[in-house]
């Protein structure tokens, strides 16, 4: 296969809604029992060479972590005390697979109680309650997990270009995407809120700073195809015109960011590259018309990464 494979989003589309919901239900298990983070940072998860996980979640003085595995396609639970659970990742309902995953933690005396309705989705069945998202293709869940992987190695090139305030490159499970966020370091305007089942103080929390965001999104019915993404809060004058390279990127007034098609990064010559060329184009225009102090974020020519 492909180091960037093609993801075509009405192949897998019904298998993507399951698995997002239950990557939702591991995250609000993570959410229930972490203190919480600036920007919701402490319940993201994290590209792994086999999947995804979370962070160590804490239960009493016991520690454990969730891993998809999309080699093996388990769900692996691992305590600090050598208990452990593997769920196999099959076919079933939503409503099915809380159950079992809700059971073993009892088993292992881990119980956790979670808000069951998911976020950031029009839909908002409880969890235990969901009957009608129960497709899973396996092929397509890893080759998800494989898309995922190029963008989290591209991405963390891109982040560590930046030495101001950068969030990590990691995955939110409420929208189901991988990103990275630079921070101007200024506070930011209160932010609207209205994100579909999430309250509007987690999201003016969220956008509290000034910053300029980028990642990858495997799509919706309302944009049927995967994309790379950058948007800046808040967007200064004049960045919807901004000239933004490769050409295949363009303005999205409907989700008020520049996106780039997946396929066009898939497709070319130099993925890498080109994925590169659309992060530093979007963020120097967001930088420069939101009049970011760049001499100070930024390294200067010649410095190598990483170092003052």
């Amino acid at each position: 296969m492909s180091a960037w494979p093609s993801l075509p989003y009405d192949a897998w589309k019904d298998t993507y809604a399951t698995l997002h919901l239950w990557l939702q239900i591991v995250g609000k298990i993570a959410l229930a029992q972490s203190p919480w983070v600036n920007h919701q940072w402490h319940v993201t998860l994290q590209v792994t060479p086999r999947g995804l996980a979370t962070p160590p979640i804490p239960h009493g003085t016991r520690i454990f972590r969730f891993e998809f595995d999309f080699i093996a396609q388990q769900l692996h639970l691992h305590a600090s005390d050598g208990a452990e659970a593997h769920l196999p990742l099959a076919p079933q309902s939503v409503a099915a697979f809380y159950a079992d995953l809700m059971q073993r933690l009892n088993a292992l005396g881990l119980p956790v109680r979670i808000y069951k309705k998911p976020n950031e989705l029009g839909h908002a069945i409880p969890f235990d309650e969901d009957e009608v998202h129960r497709t899973y293709d396996a092929v397509w869940a890893e080759r998800f997990w494989r898309v995922l992987l190029q963008a989290d190695r591209v991405l963390r090139i891109f982040r560590a270009r930046f030495r101001g305030k950068s969030s990590p490159v990691h995955f939110f499970w409420g929208a189901a995407d991988l990103a990275v966020t630079r921070f101007s370091g200024r506070p930011a305007p209160e932010h609207s809120g209205g994100v579909p089942n999430l309250p509007d103080r987690v999201v003016r929390e969220a956008y509290s700073h000034e910053c300029s965001s980028a990642g990858f999104w495997a799509g919706a019915e309302v944009h049927p195809e995967p994309l790379f993404y950058s948007y800046a809060y808040p967007e200064p004058a004049g960045f919807a015109q901004a000239a933004i390279v490769p050409p295949e990127a363009a303005y999205d007034a409907a989700l008020r960011e520049f996106v780039l098609p997946y396929d066009a990064v898939r497709l070319s010559s130099a993925p890498d590259e080109t994925l590169l060329a659309f992060l530093e184009s979007t963020y120097a225009a967001a930088a420069e018309l939101g009049q970011w102090n760049r001499r100070a974020l930024e390294w200067p020519p010649g410095a190598p990464a990483g170092r003052a």
